[in-house]
């Protein structure tokens, strides 16, 4: 089988494509037919470190989508022949998406139904896994997104033209909540709204903390940071009585500086975000919510749903992960042959 691997740590140059034996399931694994391997900036991230201890070459990319051709003991054979979405796939192991087979946990390929396109189901994971993090963290919060689930809160999504962003909005508002976002231009203005937005805020060019507090008088609930050292003064300026800031991203030399007597008064919570490290019952519940998001087609793909997708194939993966280290905008896909 073709399959892109690395071996040690460095810039995109550092990605083989290679020929490997298409690999046989363990107890407890599925293989899957790799159909799309989704690209996100922990793959490119990951890349420019160190393999994990007792690696010899690892497979990128946690998320992906195709079919299960075969399963290895512990699993029910009746799985053979179902359309999934994987996460987590490289996550402490050899087998990433980025292979015309792969190899996971039972658990981490999770039925997509025959409406939702591959696009999608490689699109979720990281993005999808992270935002629900964000959105349900919160203190006294309902721990689960559903629809009605979030009614009465208002949510400030930061950067809502990204892949995170983007599921975080079209989440939030399948639950009920009020969205605004920070964007830095018109054209992710338009992808924000299209995602479902209620209000967006040129940060570049409008008072975002007067137009955010128009927006929601009374401070927003819960934000969802992808800058917390560079936005932090805003985010204190509109948060709400007992709000959260849920960061999951930042720079490499990026820091978070908080006026302690300032952010008291409002009990202001800020809780880091790490999807790969969330607690066990709470990824069980986001994975549940994501697969009925899908379920009831509440989350999309594609410049009509705000995410546009950018493919590249299978031996370009290279020119995929400079595009994202670049900041293209939407969500960046290998197509597998």
């Amino acid at each position: 089988m073709k399959c892109v691997v690395r071996t040690a740590a460095g810039g995109p140059e550092v990605l083989q494509l290679v020929e490997r034996p298409v690999p046989e399931p363990g107890p407890g694994e599925v293989r899957v037919r790799v159909h799309i391997s989704g690209v996100n900036p922990t793959d490119w991230r990951s890349r420019r470190r160190a393999l994990p201890p007792g690696m010899d070459e690892q497979v990128p990319h946690q998320d992906g989508a195709g079919v299960i051709d075969a399963v290895g003991p512990q699993v029910d054979p009746a799985r053979i022949g179902q359309r999934v979405w994987i996460w987590e796939a490289a996550w402490e192991r050899p087998w990433g998406t980025a292979q015309q087979y792969t190899l996971v946990p039972d658990r981490h390929a999770v039925a997509l139904p025959d409406h939702a396109p591959f696009e999608l189901g490689a699109a979720l994971g990281v993005p999808a896994l992270t935002a629900h993090r964000a959105l349900t963290v919160h203190d006294g919060g309902p721990g689960r997104i559903a629809p009605g689930s979030l009614r009465g809160a208002t949510v400030l999504v930061a950067g809502g033209a990204g892949a995170v962003g983007n599921a975080a909005v079209q989440l939030a508002r399948w639950a009920g909540a009020r969205v605004v976002t920070t964007v830095s231009g018109p054209a992710k203005a338009a992808l924000a709204r299209a995602a479902g937005a209620h209000r967006t805020v040129d940060y570049r060019t409008q008072d975002a903390v007067a137009e955010i507090l128009g927006f929601a008088p009374k401070g927003v609930d819960i934000v969802v940071e992808v800058a917390p050292g560079a936005n932090a003064a805003l985010d204190m300026a509109v948060a709400a009585q007992g709000a959260v800031v849920a960061y999951y991203s930042g720079g490499e030399s990026e820091r978070l500086s908080i006026p302690v007597l300032t952010s008291l008064p409002t009990n202001l919570r800020w809780q880091s975000v790490y999807v790969y490290t969330v607690p066990p019952a709470a990824k069980r519940q986001a994975l549940t919510d994501i697969a009925a998001a899908v379920n009831a087609e509440a989350l999309r793909v594609g410049e009509e749903a705000g995410l546009p997708l950018h493919r590249y194939a299978l031996e370009h993966i290279a020119d995929a992960h400079a595009a994202l280290e670049r900041g293209v905008v939407g969500k960046v896909l290998l197509d597998v042959p």
